[in-house]
């Protein structure tokens, strides 16, 4: 006998159900949990970036320049990590007070900044990037492995899918 377990979504999808019953709510299915295991894995994050006194946005921003081949413009920051403009820039700002970005000017154009991670915010991705990947694992504890690469490959597929939309 297999017990069926109900999560938030299908509590959802069963009040639409009832108060709007003409309506085709089977792709919460999918987008609604996407949307919740996004908004929950976000939280976990930003407690577990607490002690590096870091916000989520912040830790975005670092992981980007961490994992750019060199100093970036803000536009290249502000694309990768979907933050707006104004974002970017006030994240900056407040990396930068704290000595784990610095700032550089661009030799093409001197309007342009370019920003790089200083030591001191290599340490603190050498810290604290390692702890983010234990907790993504603990989240996706409950799939075996190629149900992991299926789900990625599912969620690729629907990424492409979205981005051409947008």
């Amino acid at each position: 006998m297999t017990v069926k377990v109900k999560d938030f979504v299908d509590d959802a999808r069963l009040g639409w159900e009832r108060s709007r019953p003409e309506l085709d709510v089977s792709s919460i299915e999918v987008m609604a949990r996407i949307g919740r295991i996004g908004a929950l894995a976000a939280q976990r994050a930003g407690r577990e970036l607490l002690p590096a006194e870091v916000s989520r946005a912040e830790f975005d921003v670092l992981c980007t320049l961490a994992r750019g081949d060199g100093p970036m413009r803000a536009s290249e920051v502000t694309t990768a990590t979907m933050l707006s403009g104004a974002s970017t820039t006030k994240n900056a700002e407040r990396l930068v007070r704290r000595g784990l970005i610095e700032r550089l000017p661009w030799e093409h154009d001197g309007r342009v900044v370019l920003m790089q991670l200083t030591a001191q915010g290599e340490e603190l991705i050498d810290r604290e990037f390692p702890r983010m990947l234990a907790g993504d694992r603990k989240m996706l504890a409950g799939l075996t492995g190629r149900e992991q690469a299926q789900l990625a490959a599912l969620l690729r597929k629907l990424a492409l899918t979205v981005e051409a939309i947008d």
